[in-house]
């Protein structure tokens, strides 16, 4: 086996605090254009392709540029409280820099959210590829984004570990050969994803990042 030498992460309940600013501003659109409010379950199984595709199915075509202004604005006023990073990830970021690691980003949220909290959390420049569910035909659990990192940095499966929470990411890495870390310290589908065959799991920050210094001198 080759030295891994790219992690690809999860954004959303593995790097970044922001479930429940998503389902509050989920809610918040759901509520004015439908008068329907959603459980944090119900809204995680209607993503997989981005926010604006999941939205547009309950709010039809010619509501969904009004609703994705006010998704939009909602995310951003409120992101600065209701979002963070988990803590132990700057630092984490920080040491897979300076071992020369690649580190790329695979989420099925749509790029403005992403880039909107990359940016506000000032983690964006870690990141040497950032992959959205915009920039992908096939949305999570399909591999297709871990195979455009894959590509456009010139790496073999054996080269690269898939770090996620959800039962999507672990599809994902197995449908594309990679090995998968499953992070559970804030996952939706945790139950779910400890019935799954991985090949590592985490309950918390700490104990990823001190096996994550053993793992990648291998």
């Amino acid at each position: 086996m080759k030295r891994i030498s790219c992690i690809i992460f999860d954004l959303d309940g593995t790097l970044t605090q922001t479930n429940e600013l998503i389902f509050a501003t989920f809610n918040h659109v759901a509520k004015k254009y439908m008068g329907k409010i959603y459980t944090p379950v119900e809204i995680t199984t209607m993503f997989g392709p981005p926010e604006d595709i999941a939205i547009e199915r309950l709010v039809g075509k010619d509501r969904i540029d009004e609703a994705m202004d006010d998704f939009y604005s909602f995310y951003e006023k409120h992101h600065p409280r209701m979002a963070n990073a988990y803590d132990g990830i700057r630092e984490m970021l920080d040491y897979l820099k300076s071992k020369g690691l690649l580190l790329a980003i695979f989420t099925g949220k749509g790029k403005r959210s992403t880039l909107v909290s990359l940016d506000m959390l000032g983690i964006k420049n870690y990141f040497d590829i950032i992959i959205t569910g915009n920039d992908v035909d096939n949305h999570k659990p399909s591999g297709d984004g871990i195979r455009k990192v894959m590509a456009k940095l010139g790496l073999e499966p054996d080269q690269v570990l898939m770090v996620g929470d959800a039962v999507a990411d672990v599809r994902a890495a197995r449908e594309t050969g990679v090995q998968i870390a499953a992070v559970l310290w804030d996952s939706y589908g945790k139950e779910k994803v400890l019935e799954m065959d991985v090949d590592y799991k985490f309950h918390n920050v700490p104990e990823f990042i001190e096996w994550l210094k053993t793992f990648i001198s291998v």
